[in-house]
């Protein structure tokens, strides 16, 4: 006999029930930006020196990391829900639609976010687990609400958004040292040329949302398309850090500067064109950018660092 359940008014079974309810939790997580996010973390950590590849290790990073980035992704959606259920790319998350309450939303980012910084605390360190409180705090508490009051959120989201590089390389290591922080850099500066694109293609939605996200407040213009360029010429020399303190050798350097000059050259076109396509090649090609070169620079990582 299957037992049934009532949800949403219909009944259905429960297995129906809880394989609903774990796509409710994935989208509240945001679980793909969150892969993103502790991809960075772990192959900064992997980057470290004298780290070599540990099951257990990555593992306890990786999940202690997605628990951190979805506690800050359901505050998020909490303080947005009125305006993510304006917006239709995120009309069906669940807090938005009604299919998760504010109470329980909330007690999963109370229980998600310690519990991801008690396990990077215990298993690694506690100025890395500092720092992920850090990160969750920005981006949950001062970069969310700021999205309606001004477009320096895009620079200081940046920072949380940046923040798990230097957390992958702090839970390695227990120091905020050089290579910590150029990963950091190249993160950072990638991001604005990726949100950028992505605001540009989600311009009319995060305008009737009232979110304040181009460098312009007129939106979409070439002043916009101008900051795509510079931050992506910024990311020339920051990608070059790598090489001139040693965590990586030649071959990933020319990588790095290839991909680099790409991203330069999808900005240009972007000022050029003026149009949705342009900004699409522009978000694509930073999706790409970012497992391509932190990938490059760990698989030429210099033996012995």
């Amino acid at each position: 006999m299957k037992v049934r359940e009532t949800y949403n008014g219909v009944q259905h079974s429960a297995s129906f029930v809880v394989i609903d309810k774990l796509k409710d939790y994935m989208l509240l997580i945001k679980f793909t930006l969150s892969f993103t996010v502790v991809f960075s973390c772990v192959i900064s950590y992997l980057l470290a020196p004298n780290i070599t590849f540990n099951f257990l290790s990555v593992l306890l990073l990786f999940t202690g990391g997605l628990l951190i980035t979805g506690s800050a992704n359901a505050i998020n959606q909490i303080t947005e829900k009125d305006t993510d259920a304006l917006m239709k790319r995120t009309a069906k998350r669940p807090v938005a639609n009604g299919k998760m309450s504010v109470s329980e939303a909330s007690a999963f980012a109370a229980v998600t976010g310690v519990a991801g910084i008690l396990i990077v605390g215990y298993w690694f360190n506690w100025t890395a687990a500092m720092l992920g409180l850090f990160s969750l705090f920005l981006y949950g508490f001062i970069y969310t609400p700021l999205k309606k009051v001004h477009s320096v959120s895009v620079l200081v989201g940046a920072i949380p958004g940046a923040l798990p590089c230097l957390i992958g390389w702090v839970a390695a290591t227990d120091t905020m040292s050089a290579g910590g922080w150029a990963l950091f850099a190249i993160q950072f500066f990638w991001q604005f040329p990726h949100f950028w694109a992505i605001a540009w293609v989600a311009h009319k939605d995060y305008s009737k949302a009232g979110f304040k996200l181009m460098p312009s407040d007129a939106g979409p213009t070439k002043y916009s398309a101008l900051q795509a360029i510079i931050y992506s010429l910024l990311m020339i020399p920051v990608g070059v850090i790598p090489y001139l303190i040693h965590m990586s050798g030649e071959v990933s350097l020319a990588i790095v500067l290839v991909a680099n000059l790409f991203m330069v050259w999808q900005s240009i076109r972007l000022y050029r064109e003026m149009n949705v396509q342009a900004a699409r090649r522009v978000m694509f090609s930073s999706y790409i950018y970012l497992p391509v070169v932190l990938l490059s620079l760990l698989a030429d990582k210099v033996a012995g660092v």
